[in-house]
């Protein structure tokens, strides 16, 4: 270190270099996930002339060469000289962070683009952007490369469109797992986008493949929740809907329930997902348990010796969408992932206590089914926490009661430790003789888990194999859920490579989902993958075998062999046996766990320098929800029908939802 500390010293980013030097600060990551924020930065820009009512049509393409364009048909960007920075407007939002019609109050009312640092940032991190902008009957044409411009503003020629056309080249050197673009991504981006602004056309093409699909909902978010209760058995037709300005902001809320135990809850602010909630989330919840409360004290439906109904009890099998749009959103950070404003909590709080009262009053019907199934989870809750306490003890939780059965690791560093969830007592017999006990627990379960799609906490707490799972991993449940308590960094299901096994691991799944997403989502959780064959050379202490994982590797490796016996000269006997001519003494088909002695089990499932183990993840959540609920609820011709057009589709690599 230089013991002359001066200004020599002090780095000084000019321009966009910030951008680049720091590219996670404005777009979160440099993986899939910045990769696609680019996207929906440039798109939010074209969504907010439709929330202002001067855009009616939005297209996102990806293009063949690696670019997206992003164009409407809105006003378009001004292209006259900006007072400030002298150049034209358009070259100084591309280019100065902090620039556009989100400042100053004259551009927007609402937009989702709250730091008005998108289209500067997404040009900062492309090798090539290009702009055009269909104003005045003219084409103006601009070009960057890196945020820097490598032309002047040209006028290309005349035009009878209206809008802005964004294209850019992600740069491959920010984002190092590449710049592919997921079009299911772009998808589900325009499908949500469509949801939340009544009368809006999107449409997503790939021009990669020649896909192209369009979204368009008068309905708006009442369209969304019909959607995100397809296929699940639904209190009512009917939904909630209210949509009001309120002060300087407007409130849009449609809900819906189910018969499930689930909660779904899509919160927006100007249209941007806020996973993590906020202040109109506060607001919508509040009102929610008041209102019914209120209701069911009024109408009798809750005695007077009757503890009010909790938030827990009145979320469950609610299905709500809860859109706000405010001047000035405050969110957390450039990826906006939580709502800051007091205000949104008593815009919503009064638009949903005012119209849900209404609603209710004049839906008697409906009211009264809404509060008996909040009723009967009050009691399931009630009855869940006995079971709790009678089942699992204080400290059960902690580790200090863990199940008889689980065979556990001796370190005390979770991190290194990983915990087999085993199909089968033969199965799980190999895997305790065979696992490195230092950093492998193993779990034993006896047949077919319970299936928790259909089942409350008080069920749950009555099958024995929940209650020792719940034990072994130490993260609770319910409201005793903490990710801190993860006694394992790996939970690996390892079950057999059929059908039996796959059922299995789904039960699993779903119980994970339902009850434990945030280990899914923190990439705890992974799926075995043990081998279907053994090709067998030699006997005794010259035998040798090798381990295939599929029926297509299987007859690869066999093609393989075959071929370089017979370039070898060696005289290769038809009628054999497929394994017989790749030169191999005996061909094994494993048909479960069990089959494999504690070495086999090893070698191939368990071993970290040989093993394969597919992480599960939640890329889309709904589409894991959609999938969750057509497998596993009641209605059976869904899942029949599901299985039936996706049977050829299934690929046991690729178990991402």
């Amino acid at each position: 270190m230089s013991e002359n500390y001066d200004g020599s010293d002090i780095r000084v980013l000019e321009g966009l270099e910030a951008v680049r030097v720091r590219p996670g600060m404005y777009i979160g990551s440099t993986g899939y996930d910045g990769l696609h924020h680019l996207i929906k930065e440039i798109a939010d820009n074209s969504i907010d002339e439709a929330i202002a009512g001067y855009a009616s049509k939005v297209e996102i393409i990806v293009q063949e060469d690696g670019g997206v364009r992003v164009e409407d048909n809105g006003r378009g960007i001004p292209v006259d000289i900006h007072p400030k920075t002298k150049k034209s407007t358009l070259e100084t939002v591309l280019t100065v962070l902090h620039a556009g019609g989100k400042f100053g109050g004259g551009g927007y009312k609402v937009s989702s683009g709250l730091h008005g640092v998108g289209s500067s940032v997404v040009n900062a991190l492309s090798t090539r952007m290009v702009a055009e902008v269909y104003r005045d009957g003219k084409v103006h044409h601009i070009e960057f490369d890196t945020g820097k411009p490598t032309s002047d503003l040209q006028v290309l020629g005349k035009t009878d469109k209206q809008g802005t056309s964004i294209t850019f080249y992600p740069d491959g050197t920010i984002f190092k797992n590449g710049t592919t673009i997921d079009f299911d991504w772009v998808l589900n981006y325009a499908r949500h986008q469509a949801y939340l602004t009544k009368g809006i056309l999107i449409t997503a093409i790939d021009e990669r493949t020649g896909a192209r699909e369009s979204f368009y909902f008068e309905g708006g978010i009442r369209s969304y929740v019909k959607r995100l209760n397809s296929g699940k058995e639904i209190v009512s037709d009917d939904i909630f809907y209210v949509d009001k300005v309120i002060g300087d902001g407007q409130v849009e809320i449609a809900l819906q329930y189910n018969e499930t135990f689930a909660e779904t809850m899509k919160p927006f602010a100007n249209n941007v997902l806020t996973p993590d909630g906020g202040t109109h989330v506060v607001g919508f919840r509040t009102a929610l348990n008041r209102t019914i409360n209120d209701y069911a004290r009024k109408n009798n439906l809750l005695k007077e010796k009757d503890e009010n109904l909790t938030g827990d009890d009145i979320k469950e099998g609610l299905t709500a969408v809860v859109s706000v749009k405010l001047p000035n959103p405050e969110f957390e950070g450039q990826t906006k992932n939580k709502l800051g404003n007091p205000e949104a909590r008593g815009y919503v709080d009064k638009v949903m206590s005012e119209y849900f009262a209404y609603y209710l009053e004049e839906n008697p019907a409906i009211a009264k089914k809404i509060v008996t199934k909040a009723t009967l989870a009050a009691r399931a809750r009630k009855a869940a926490r006995a079971a709790r306490d009678n089942v699992i003890r204080k400290g059960a939780f902690e580790g200090l009661n863990l199940p008889s059965k689980l065979a556990d690791c001796s370190d005390r560093d979770r991190t290194k430790c990983e915990l087999f969830i085993v199909e089968g007592n033969s199965a799980a017999g190999s895997a305790k003789e065979g696992r490195d006990s230092k950093i492998q627990a193993i779990l034993p379960l006896r047949g077919k888990v319970l299936n928790t799609e259909r089942a409350r906490l008080d069920k749950m707490f009555a099958n024995k194999e929940i209650v020792s799972l719940i034990k072994a991993m130490g993260v609770g449940i319910g409201e005793q859920f903490n990710i801190d308590g993860l006694r394992y960094y790996k939970i690996v299901f390892m079950t057999d490579a059929d059908v039996d096994g796959a059922h299995i691991s789904t039960l699993l799944l779903t119980f994970f989902f339902r009850y434990m997403p945030e280990v899914i989502k923190a990439g705890h959780v992974y799926l075995a993958k043990p081998p279907l064959f053994g090709l067998i050379k030699g006997t005794g202490s010259a035998r040798k075998i090798e381990y295939i994982y599929d029926e297509a590797a299987l007859e690869k490796k066999l093609a393989e062999k075959i071929e370089e016996r017979k370039a070898a000269g060696t005289k290769i006997n038809p009628e054999d046996e497929r394994f017989k001519q790749a030169g191999y003494t005996q061909q094994q088909r494993f048909k479960g766990l069990g089959e494999m002695d504690a070495t086999q089990l090893w070698e191939t499932t368990m071993n970290p320098e040989n093993r394969t183990l597919i992480r599960v993840n939640i890329d889309d959540a709904e589409k894991a929800d959609a999938i969750f609920t057509k497998l596993m609820g009641n209605e059976a011709d869904l899942r029949k029908t599901f299985i039936q057009s996706n049977a050829a589709k299934v690929d046991l690599d690729d178990l991402d939802f």
